[in-house]
């Protein structure tokens, strides 16, 4: 047994399997949690809150192992996670806003969601000269809504603080009582950018909680859009990014690239972002007679694209001193909020979900996690750039391979439980799903990455001038939907 394991075993009594292992604790299993919490390299996965009880889902950094502990909370209270892992101090806002349930001595009890009750206090930033500069939530581009306060130094930021929770849409509380195909929709529109990775994991979920297995066809089908998906979004930022540093003609052609992209995934699957493709049991499109020869030509095409486009960037001088050593992320906050995707492996944190715990088709397949130290916003381009390549290859070990056979399996109907952690573009994604006896949805949960990366944002952007705030955002990506629910 790991060493994660041992301890929620002895502090608690095991009660279930959802594919990992999850304790029952009481009060005084709990502080103990927290207490090695505050010592061990566990990694926050998730903290929600269903009913009367706070669930909690932990990684083990040492050897990978995942586990789960639940707190029932009959008082509406519990000790604060946050306190010693700062992760979980938005999510224990979120759960006090949505369930009633407070964090005792947490280090923010400020409101999350409700914007409607009086003045809300952003923390202070003192000094000589300081002054606040607030941007939104109403932005100049069609972006999403999020409010950006600055305190600011002559051009230097001193700090920034966000405020998010604007586009909050009450997906967890709308899927109850739903059928897992009617909460599926749902779950592909927490974040529209993510849509077939947050499908997989909430089908997954399903998948897990009926015992459901998948035909082999649709586990290769969705591996191939959750790939599509990763390459558009990668090119999308990579454009955008250097558009923010005024070098359009890189941001010109990669939007062209994306639209091809897209254009595939239309002709594909029949919808540009593959929205309610992945479903509970499978998936619910194939790909036609001709699709496969049609996406290995758009590999190739996309590969050469991305090459050159790559060569020019790091040709020139006056784009990379805006990236190089810019929006730097310490490797010790990445590994202390366990963020993934990009903006972890930029800054040292090799933490890809379809390795570690691994799920298939990816537990067959041959790819790299790349990876970069430097944690800046260069870094964060060449992690986007080299798991494009990454998703090259996988694309082509998934067309090579596509069994045939049918893409989708009849759902059984019953109570269960189940969890899974998939890979998005920006870095894994959990989902939590409970069945009632009628096999309806009693509780659904997604966590999306930009829990944990939205606060290193604000980490990233201390000592940087104001006017590089646009290009450390792009570089981080971070969604407000999927962060909002």
């Amino acid at each position: 047994m790991t060493a994660l394991l041992s301890a929620l075993a002895a502090l608690g009594v095991k009660e279930a399997e959802l594919p990992w292992p999850r304790h029952r604790l009481d009060g005084r299993g709990w502080f103990g949690l927290l207490a090695q919490l505050g010592q061990e390299d566990w990694t926050l996965v998730a903290l929600f809150a269903d009913g009367t009880d706070l669930h909690i889902a932990l990684r083990d950094e040492g050897d990978g192992s995942h586990g789960l502990a639940r707190l029932p909370c009959p008082g509406r209270r519990f000790p604060s996670v946050g306190r010693v892992r700062p992760g979980a101090i938005r999510l224990e806002r979120a759960i006090r806003d949505l369930h009633g349930i407070d964090a005792e001595e947490s280090p923010d009890l400020r409101p999350w969601l409700d914007h409607g009750r009086g003045a809300y206090t952003f923390l202070p930033a003192e000094g000589e000269g300081v002054h606040q500069i607030p941007v939104g939530p109403v932005h100049a581009g069609i972006i999403e809504p999020g409010h950006f306060r600055f305190h600011v130094n002559g051009e230097l930021v001193v700090r920034l603080e966000e405020r998010l929770g604007y586009v909050h849409k009450g997906i967890e509380a709308l899927s109850i009582g739903r059928s897992p195909d009617a909460a599926a929709q749902l779950a592909a529109r927490v974040s529209g950018d993510s849509t077939v990775a947050h499908s997989l994991a909430f089908a997954r979920a399903v998948e897990q909680a009926l015992g459901q297995p998948v035909p082999p066809r649709a586990v290769h089908l969705r591996a191939l859009m959750a790939e599509l998906e990763r390459i558009a979004n990668h090119l999308g930022d990579f454009g955008a990014i250097c558009n923010d540093a005024s070098f359009t003609l890189i941001h010109t052609h990669a939007t062209a690239a994306r639209e091809r992209v897209l254009q595939a995934c239309e002709t594909s699957f029949g919808h540009r972002l593959m929205m309610d493709r992945v479903v509970p049991g499978g998936v619910a499109a194939d790909l036609p007679p001709d699709g496969p020869a049609r996406l290995l030509r758009l590999v190739e095409e996309t590969g050469r694209t991305l090459a050159s486009l790559y060569r020019i960037y790091e040709s020139k001088p006056s784009l990379l001193d805006r990236t190089v050593s810019t929006g730097v992320t310490l490797s010790e906050l990445v590994h202390r909020f366990g963020a993934g995707g990009f903006v972890g492996r930029a800054a040292g944190r090799a933490v890809d979900a379809r390795k570690s715990p691994g799920y298939p088709p990816y537990d067959d397949l041959d790819f790299e996690v790349p990876l970069s130290l430097e944690a800046d916003v260069h870094a964060r381009v060449l992690i986007r750039i080299q798991e494009m390549h990454e998703s090259f290859r996988l694309l082509r070990q998934i067309l090579e391979r596509l069994p045939e056979g049918e893409t989708r399996s009849g759902l059984a109907t019953g109570p269960g439980e189940g969890t899974a952690l998939i890979e998005s573009f920006r870095g894994d994604i959990f989902a939590y799903v409970r069945l009632d006896a009628q096999g309806r949805v009693a509780r659904y949960h997604p966590r999306d990455p930009s829990w944990f990366q939205w606060p290193l944002l604000e980490a990233a952007v201390e000592g940087n001038i104001v006017a590089d705030f646009p290009l450390c955002n792009k570089s981080f990506n971070c969604s407000y939907a999927g962060h909002d629910l």
